[in-house]
């Protein structure tokens, strides 16, 4: 199994729905394929496939991610044993993703949906020791809240004879608040938060593909397609939750010391923004910023595999130092990766962040909202310039590096930064292309800049912010473990099984039992008793016929 190729083709696939997409825009083209599988209880049972721009450029933006990964993991996995298991797993990870994005019929949504879930369970326990037990095993629980909501959901829509939700005008609130639920699991919103970070037990090339374009964007993209059927109630509760999800992930990073932790709590709170994009009527510009985050994203995970590999596994921060004198060409594109997260003007980050709060300025919402947005906009350019600052400290924690160049790994990154710079005024200028101005105040637009500056300023000063949180014990652990969401789910877990215990020794062990299969066998166990003794009566019967009979017989000699 030649895995160049493969990934070659993956990059010429994902250049040819690029231009696809272009071609669907401009000529306002949709196109479906149906394949009518069954026909049960007058509601058709579809595999459909739904292509238009918007899925084209996320399949475009997934396969030349994946295309990167894929030929990164060559370099990275190389003294693996089990190297192409490994692969394969990938390969259905990304088949899986892209059943998800073209399909507008919630049974085929399910394929996909439970193909990442699968997958992704099995990429994360990899690795096999305890640590990746658990992690795996806690990311599949929580995403089990999502498959359940959507079985529901296809349940409660069998009253409107159909699954295709692109069909529908007005549905109940309790099946969007279905579809939220599974949109909160997958993306790891409050108060499914706790299994992203411990996802990282992963090896870092499947880090960065289920941080960057596939996993944790499925709940958001599902978002963006059931835009039009949301309503007020779904849109306020979308708002409320994503903000404290940006809060937490932003305030968490801060004081986390772990690498690939750090970035994966800021995908939580990219994430947190897309939907909170979603919430204030804007799912074109969420899309936007969707996949430019996507491009720096995969890229700064793919810097942090180059780092551990060369630090000898090593993910601690503080003992990562000197690394633009020992990785120079790394340390540059991760710091470039870095000040894309934060916004820095005319990188692809810059194009829809800016975007999104020029539109949020223009929205009429109350001070709370306000507050929330710009402090996690301000952690966000904190804890990126609080990672470049360890990563390029000029004293010596650790005393052994490797310096070896890695080709593929290398080629994969420069590949992506050179996405990353381009990608988002690309973007920008073909989704963007209309005379819509964004007119405002000249305050309103300098506080943008104003507020970078200031978190720039605070940034300087991580030694006083490190000692402050220390200080404040309590505080401290109420961040770090994540406004102990881990607990609660523990607790509620332990809860809930109990019961569910003496609900199946009840139910299962017992009535249902009964009532069922065990019904039958006793039936048939019943009816062979009866054989039984109405054979044993009739051979009484024989045996007292035959005496009378021979008595009879005697007599009459």
């Amino acid at each position: 199994m030649n895995i160049f190729i493969i990934s070659f083709y993956m990059l010429i696939l994902s250049l040819l729905m690029f231009s696809y997409m272009l071609i669907f825009m401009k000529l306002k083209i949709k196109m479906f394929l149906e394949w009518q599988l069954l026909n049960p209880w007058s509601s058709k049972l579809e595999f459909i496939i739904f292509l238009d721009w918007m899925s084209l450029m996320f399949i475009s933006t997934v396969l030349i991610i994946s295309s990167m990964v894929i030929l990164y993991s060559m370099e990275y996995m190389a003294h693996d044993k089990f190297k192409l298991r490994f692969m394969l797993m990938i390969i259905t990870f990304i088949t899986s993703m892209i059943f998800m994005i073209i399909s507008p019929n919630l049974m085929s949504i399910l394929l996909g949906w439970d193909g990442l879930g699968l997958s992704s369970y099995c990429l994360i326990n990899y690795y096999q020791n305890k640590k990746s037990f658990n992690s795996s095993m806690v990311t599949m629980l929580m995403n089990r809240f999502g498959d359940i909501c959507i079985l529901m959901t296809i349940s409660m829509l069998l009253m409107k004879m159909s699954w295709n939700f692109f069909l529908l005008n007005k549905i109940s609130i309790l099946i969007l608040f279905m579809i939220m639920i599974t949109a909160f699991t997958k993306s790891a919103q409050i108060p499914f938060s706790a299994w992203l970070p411990m996802a990282m037990a992963a090896p870092t090339p499947v880090s960065s593909l289920v941080h960057s374009s596939t996993l944790v964007t499925a709940g958001v993209y599902l978002l963006i397609r059931f835009f039009n059927l949301l309503n007020y109630v779904i849109l306020i509760t979308l708002m409320f939750f994503s903000c404290f999800t940006m809060i937490m992930a932003s305030l968490n990073a801060l004081i986390e010391y772990d690498l690939k932790k750090i970035i994966a709590l800021s995908t939580l709170s990219q994430l947190g923004l897309m939907i909170f994009t979603i919430s204030i009527k804007l799912p074109l510009i969420s899309f936007f910023h969707l996949n430019t985050h996507a491009m720096f994203k995969s890229l700064l995970f793919l810097c942090s595999g180059i780092i551990i590999h060369n630090y000898f596994n090593i993910q601690d921060i503080r003992f990562i130092s000197f690394l633009n004198l020992n990785m120079p060409s790394t340390s540059m594109i991760f710091n470039m990766a870095s000040l894309t997260l934060s916004g820095l003007p005319f990188m692809s980050g810059f194009y829809s962040k800016d975007l999104i709060i020029e539109m949020f300025n223009m929205n009429n919402l109350n001070t709370f909202i306000y507050i929330m947005l710009y402090l996690s906009m301000m952690m966000t350019v904190m804890y990126s310039m609080r990672l470049m600052w360890f990563l390029s400290m000029k004293f010596l924690n650790m005393p052994l590096m490797n310096k070896s160049y890695l080709s593929k790994m290398n080629f994969s990154i420069i590949i992506l930064v050179m996405s990353t710079i381009f990608y988002g005024s690309i973007s920008n200028w073909i989704l963007f292309n209309s005379m819509n101005l964004i007119i405002m105040k000249l305050n309103f637009k300098l506080m943008i800049f104003f507020y970078l500056i200031v978190s720039i300023m605070f940034s300087l000063n991580m030694k006083l912010l490190d000692l402050f949180f220390k200080s404040k014990n309590n505080w401290f652990k109420f961040i770090n473990l994540m406004f102990f969401l881990p607990f609660m789910f523990k607790l509620i877990n332990f809860k809930i099984f109990k019961k569910s215990n003496f609900l199946l020794k009840i139910n299962d062990l017992k009535w249902l039992e009964f009532l069922t299969s065990k019904s039958i066998i006793l039936m048939f166990i019943n009816l062979n008793k009866s054989l039984k003794i109405n054979l044993k009566f009739l051979t009484m019967m024989m045996l007292y016929f035959m005496i009378i009979i021979f008595y009879f017989y005697l007599n009459s000699l």
